[in-house]
């Protein structure tokens, strides 16, 4: 089974990561660009098939792991 987690940082934590990003898009001619979040993403293959128990491990990697629960949120996609 595949599984897609996508960590992004909650909304109102700052991402000066982001910002550099979108004024570099406008450095580069990319106008009307009025706001970048920057994120990670993990793809990660299981060799679990019941989509609810995949789901419940990537949740327990998630918050082992893979995002910081202070200042990110995570989703999941199981396919």
């Amino acid at each position: 089974m595949k599984a897609r987690v996508t960590v992004t940082l909650k909304s109102g934590i700052l991402d000066p990561q982001g910002k550099a990003i979108e004024g570099a898009l406008a450095t580069l001619g990319f106008g009307g660009v009025n706001g970048v979040r920057q994120g990670k993403v993990f793809d990660i293959e299981l060799a679990e098939t019941d989509p609810e128990k995949a789901r419940a491990a990537l949740k327990q990697m998630c918050e082992a792991l893979l995002a910081n629960l202070v200042i990110e949120d995570y989703t999941i996609d199981v396919s």
